[in-house]
């Protein structure tokens, strides 16, 4: 049987000198969110290779397939961000 371990990091505010913790959830959001900005990298490094005059040959077909496929991933990674929330917010009722 596999145990969750869940595990906070502390960190101090320096202001207040306080420690805060930063759960598992946050790690998760942090990763979601860099990912996506990777893909509009993505999206904006192949926007640059188009050739507007022949979309469908050698480089430019390349770089709309990235296109595609990167808004795909940001799709993918905002539909499983609100399955957290979701779940996030039933387990807490």
């Amino acid at each position: 049987m596999l145990n969750n371990y869940s595990f906070n990091i502390k960190f101090y505010n320096f202001t207040s000198g306080k420690p805060f913790h930063i759960s598992n959830t946050s790690y998760m959001k942090i990763f979601i969110y860099t990912l996506i900005g990777l893909a509009f990298g993505l999206i904006i490094f192949n926007a640059t290779q188009l050739d507007f005059n022949n979309l469908t040959e050698g480089n430019s077909f390349a770089a709309l397939a990235g296109i595609v496929m990167s808004l795909c991933a940001i799709c993918i990674l905002l539909i499983f961000r609100l399955a957290k929330n979701i779940e996030e917010k039933t387990r807490n009722h």
